[in-house]
């Protein structure tokens, strides 16, 4: 059996086990970009649009509050993503802010995501998947100074 020999140039793409994406081959070393930083890059794109107060769905927040408090933050909480070869699709779990448009928030979820995956990443994205799971409405006792101590 003879063994054949496709020689490396940079554009020569192959593919990895689900939790990474293509490695990109050059005759100087190759390039590896797992999942889970596509999904950070998208989570972290996602919370710089206005009018989007957290991601992720009620169980995901709980968790995330406990991470928060140890100061331990999960970026890709509340999104998903499906990686292919050249190719990715997200799914993103959203809490709104009242009194926003959510139509508009999700449409501005949705570029944001795209522009980072595809300017930092390198890949298409085919689909950006928005849910908003709830709204978040601001009391009056969130910006209230705290009341004095009745005991000392």
């Amino acid at each position: 059996m003879a063994n054949t020999t496709t020689p490396v140039t940079p554009a020569t793409i192959a593919t990895t086990p689900a939790t990474t994406t293509p490695i990109a081959e050059t005759a100087i070393g190759k390039t590896t970009i797992n999942d889970s930083v596509v999904a950070k890059v998208a989570g972290i794109a996602a919370r710089e649009v206005s009018g989007v107060h957290a991601l992720g769905g009620g169980a995901a927040r709980v968790i995330g509050s406990i991470r928060n408090a140890i100061n331990n933050t999960d970026l890709s909480q509340g999104i998903s993503v499906e990686v292919g070869e050249t190719q990715v699709a997200v799914d993103v779990i959203i809490v709104a802010e009242y009194p926003v448009a959510l139509q508009d928030v999700a449409n501005d979820v949705r570029s944001s995501i795209i522009d980072a995956i595809e300017n930092l990443v390198g890949l298409e994205v085919t689909e950006v998947n928005v849910t908003v799971d709830d709204v978040f409405i601001p009391s009056a006792d969130d910006n209230a100074p705290e009341a004095e101590a009745r005991v000392q």
